[in-house]
């Protein structure tokens, strides 16, 4: 069992290794792997750094941060703001939701997690020297029910079975944990600023026991946020500088995005970082480039409302966990963007104290996830996690309203049940709509599930007693079911999602994917397979040679047929033909044995 850590910008994945986490080295020898995705024209498919270094010359065809898209829908406030700023096409789904184009085929965002999984999970395969198919995969505290369940299908597709789901924060904590001292009761606040999204979570530390208090946050606010601020901020000093209001093309775009990280990056150790932009597009009379300069304090000032953003996230969580700010013991940051001199000052400002660095920002979240895999798998000893929920769970009642059933920061695994009857003489079924979120109005909260319970038994209105069933599993994964308790008749519902994979497009991906990862087995082999058997091809041409007076006529000419035939297989380079020939060279070097044995014939 693996624990991997699928971010927005970059991905991880570790393993336990005698009692201890251990990052697991990509194929390039990297500890962590771009999450970018480059689709060829030939079907060819990239991932990780070299999928990056094609992006330039690719913008269309390579996917990056779409993470940011997964579990929502095309016409959402949160994908309109991603196209704005993408370098390459997100289109609507049938069902509605958001998918993209690339090399001329729509793909779902699970997809393209699974990619990135999949490479991932060939890097612990490499590491391990064994097959691997079970992981733990890491998703933000506030991700939703739609998302965390697009997650475990991302799992699924990769060949994974995900036997866990755990929010990033708390994957933090355990690392933190297991570096201190287990019997210390103290309280702990995970700031996680990622590329894509940010949680606060507080927990309970204490007896081995990591016990989650309150955790809040936003699924889509992170360091690519920060990164449009400085492009937006590059295109505004290219129009007053120049004269030039740039065409927003695809490769543009794409360049922007690669010179505002790396400014933001310089501008976490510098105050002031030299502008150069010799991209910009220009004519014969004006250069098409931007020399300037951009200091720190512009560059908070231009992301001043982002980090405010967070703060309300922080207060709001310590609300819900009955807290003050003092009674917080220790402050962890996580997530590359947390190591912003500007992020460090607001946890300073929020919590009163100087917050800890001591949590890898790229690594921590993996680390946890494989200190997981340790808990289930029993080999590590005496800890135990209780993680909550963060959104509340709930039904449309009357007039459109939001009913809760299960709060948010409930303790997880929850299951609350509610008795519904009908309103209508003869009613034979009872329809419900399952929701998720803090609006006390059903238009405003995420609509994970329409259904309709079938089969009952005519009688007066508010006879018949339907009990509905809401759990959220250890995974924060919601369902429902639905008993009779007039008859303790459990009865099958009609279910349908309001958005993402089906059960039947899962299945479909899962054997595309195995297809996919078969041929490229396949071609792997392909160089071994041709140097097996031109080593074998040649050893048998020169034992022929060497035992011309030992081999009877017939041996001879089988062992020469075959040679004859591989010789056209090397040609043709193809790999069931060379299989085949490697096969029918071991079968007639064995006439070659048996000759040896035999006493040497003479004319």
């Amino acid at each position: 069992m693996i624990g991997i850590d699928l971010g927005t910008t970059s991905s991880c994945v570790a393993v336990m290794e005698g009692g201890v986490p251990q990052v697991v080295p990509n194929q390039e020898g990297r500890r962590t792997t771009p999450s970018v995705v480059s689709f060829g024209a030939d079907g060819e498919i990239v991932v990780g750094e070299a999928a990056k270094r094609r992006a330039l010359l690719e913008p269309a065809n390579t996917v990056l941060g779409v993470k940011r898209l997964i579990g929502r829908t095309f016409d959402s406030l949160q994908c309109e703001a991603f196209r704005r700023f993408a370098s390459f096409e997100v289109v609507p789904a049938p069902n509605g939701d958001a998918h993209v184009r690339a090399a001329g085929r729509v793909y779902s965002p699970p997809e393209i997690c699974a990619l990135v999984l999949a490479k991932l999970k060939a890097a612990a395969e490499d590491h391990l020297g064994e097959d691997v198919d079970e992981a733990i995969i890491t998703v933000p505290a506030y991700f939703n029910d739609p998302q965390r369940q697009a997650t475990k299908d991302a799992g699924l597709i990769a060949g994974l079975r995900v036997s866990r789901i755990i929010n990033e924060p708390t994957a933090a904590a355990l690392v933190h944990g297991l570096k201190g001292e287990l019997r210390s009761q103290k309280f702990v606040a995970v700031y996680d600023l990622g590329g894509g999204t940010f949680d606060i979570t507080i927990l309970e530390m204490g007896d081995g026991l990591f016990q989650v208090r309150g955790t809040g946050g936003d699924s889509f606010l992170g360091g690519d946020d920060f990164d449009e601020r400085i492009m937006r901020w590059l295109l505004a000093e290219c129009r007053r500088e120049t004269g030039m209001d740039v065409a927003r093309t695809r490769e543009l775009l794409l360049r922007l995005r690669q010179a505002a990280e790396a400014f933001k990056r310089e501008l976490s150790h510098a105050e002031e970082v030299e502008v150069v932009a010799p991209f910009l597009p220009g004519d014969a009379s004006r250069a098409g480039s931007l020399i300037t300069a951009l200091s720190r304090r512009q560059y908070e000032g231009l992301t001043r409302d982002l980090l405010e953003q967070t703060i309300g996230s922080c207060e709001r969580c310590l609300a819900d966990a009955g807290m003050r700010p003092d009674q917080v013991d220790e402050v962890i940051l996580v997530g590359g963007q947390s190591r912003a001199p500007g992020v460090i000052e607001v946890a300073r400002r929020v919590f009163g104290r100087e917050p800890s660095l001591a949590v890898h920002p790229h690594e921590g979240v993996a680390l946890g996830a494989a200190i997981q895999t340790g808990i289930i798998q029993g080999e590590v000893k005496d800890l135990v996690l209780l993680d909550v929920v963060a959104h509340t769970l709930g039904i449309e009642t009357k007039n459109g309203t939001f009913t809760p059933l299960i709060e948010r920061n409930s303790t997880i695994p929850t299951r609350k049940s509610r008795v519904f009857t009908t309103v209508a003489d003869g009613q034979t079924r009872v329809e419900l709509h399952v929701l998720q979120g803090e609006s006390d109005m059903a238009a405003y909260d995420k609509s994970l599930v329409k259904f309709e319970h079938t089969g009952i038994e005519p009688a007066p209105a508010g006879k018949p007693q339907i009990e509905v069933g809401f759990e959220i599993d250890i995974n924060g994964i919601a369902s429902v079911d639905a008993t009779d308790l007039g008859t303790r008749r459990r009865q099958a519902m009609t279910i349908q999602p309001s958005g993402g994979l089906s059960a039947a497009d899962v299945a479909r991906l899962v054997r595309e994917a195995a297809e996919r990862r078969a041929r490229s087995t396949t071609e792997a082999d392909r160089p071994r397979l041709l140097r097996q058997v031109e080593s074998l091809a040649a050893n048998l041409t020169r034992s022929v040679q060497a035992l011309e007076h030992q081999l009877t006529r017939a041996e001879a000419d089988s062992i020469l047929d075959a040679l004859a035939r591989a010789k056209q297989a090397r040609v043709q380079a193809r790999i069931e033909a060379l299989r085949t020939s490697l096969s029918e060279l071991e079968k007639v070097a064995g006439l070659v044995g048996q000759a040896m044995l035999r006493p040497e014939k003479h004319a």
